[in-house]
């Protein structure tokens, strides 16, 4: 739990998300166990989903990652200049940028030691020409469509992809530093999706057999995400990429929790109860009036809602862990979730109809006292994974959804320090 004392530098801003950068660490050590003879890329796009990018990059490469990864090119020069001005030498944290438009800035990206995807000719022929800007060549990573159907050369079309390779490396105006490709139904255990997870790793062999009959050897192969690297060893190849796994979560609860996994959730995200006070029976709570009190009850205002990430269609579906003076207890989400704010039941209220809070009886808790939506699980608190149940989605979606502008703090086991949101 969040502690009063660890709020002061956010108190203008209530809420707060705790990152345990020694449980990123111990992540990643889980999934290495699992792809030893791999490489290991910790993908931290989207802010790290949600946690933060620079503390999590930097707590990556102190747990032994090898490379970073991120969809955005902002994010990757974000990124870079993050860990230049914390001294930490590029040849130990090499960044892979996938997501490019005809606008992006590719020399800059050069210059920055940033490795770019190709997935198209036009694509290679815009980097090429920034290579010659920058008078070096561009490291990039050509991608192979294996069955997702998003970025990713067809087979069809990458023997012209690989022709221009080739021609853009005797030019000097490359180096053709990976293959790699994205598989769609690796969380899935069932027939269909292990046969689909066959089918992308085929695809991808014979895409890297195209390469190769055009003269272009990638030196690092790489197909496999955080399912990849858990339940398919023969995807792993020269290098994996851990995501939701880094993060403490588990790509499919419904095949293994992250507990089975052995993985430890990061974020805690909590909040200090802002009001307590007794409605009567029948009084509905929030817009729409979709819950109505059962009897005289306590219900106390948890100041985050759908503004800050928290899903609306978790309204009525989740719970929060109050921790008060008598005690943790759970408290479930009452009403909708609003912009700003959500409320939960804190149980029965004593008194006649009518009667005033203060005379209602033991409050069951005070403004002040910390709600914590979820977390480890350690204490009790729901998991990430829970609130993905309520909202009816993943995991993936409730952390990445939190507001930057909710302060992260970070720790590192035992100790808590401020640290920015980026």
């Amino acid at each position: 739990m969040i502690s009063t004392d660890e709020r002061v530098e956010g108190r203008d801003y209530p809420s707060s998300a705790a990152v345990d950068l020694a449980a990123i660490r111990h992540n990643l050590g889980v999934l290495r166990a699992a792809a030893p003879g791999a490489l290991q890329l910790a993908t931290v796009k989207a802010n790290a989903y949600g946690h933060g990018l620079l503390p999590v990059a930097r707590a990556a490469l102190d747990g032994g990652a090898d490379w970073l990864g991120v969809a955005q090119l902002a994010e990757a020069f974000t990124l870079r200049r993050g860990l230049d001005e914390a001294a930490v030498a590029r040849a130990d944290a090499p960044i892979l940028a996938w997501i490019s438009t005809s606008s992006s800035d590719f020399a800059a990206a050069i210059e920055a030691d940033i490795d770019l995807s190709v997935s198209w000719t036009w694509v290679l022929a815009d980097i090429c020409a920034a290579a010659r800007e920058a008078g070096r060549p561009a490291r990039v990573h050509v991608k192979i469509d294996t069955g997702m159907s998003r970025a990713g050369s067809t087979l069809a079309d990458l023997p012209a992809l690989a022709s221009a390779l080739r021609m853009a490396a005797d030019d000097g105006l490359v180096d053709v530093v990976g293959a790699w490709s994205h598989m769609s139904r690796a969380d899935d255990p069932s027939e269909a999706g292990n046969a689909s997870t066959a089918s992308h790793v085929r695809i991808f062999e014979e895409g890297l057999a195209i390469l190769a009959d055009a003269g272009v050897t990638p030196r690092i192969r790489h197909l496999s995400a955080t399912s990849g690297i858990l339940w398919h060893r023969e995807a792993h190849y020269d290098m994996v990429r851990a995501g939701i796994g880094l993060y403490g979560l588990s790509p499919d609860p419904a095949v293994a929790t992250s507990e089975q996994l052995g993985l430890t959730p990061a974020l805690e995200l909590s909040a200090p109860l802002t009001s307590v006070k007794v409605i009567e029976e029948g009084t509905p709570a929030s817009y729409g009036g979709t819950w109505v009190a059962p009897t005289r009850r306590w219900i106390g205002l948890v100041p985050l809602g759908y503004g800050d990430g928290i899903l609306r269609a978790a309204s009525n579906q989740a719970r929060v862990v109050v921790h008060t003076a008598f005690g943790p207890f759970n408290a479930p989400l009452i009403g909708r979730v609003c912009m700003d704010q959500f409320m939960v039941d804190l149980g029965p209220a004593e008194g006649s109809p009518g009667t005033p809070t203060a005379r209602s009886g033991q409050a069951p808790a005070i403004p002040g006292d910390i709600a914590t939506l979820f977390g480890s699980g350690i204490s009790g608190e729901a998991l990430a994974d829970d609130w993905a149940q309520a909202a009816d989605t993943i995991n993936y979606e409730i952390v990445t959804h939190l507001g930057a502008h909710i302060p992260r703090i970070y720790r590192d086991g035992a100790d808590a320090t401020f640290g920015s949101n980026s």
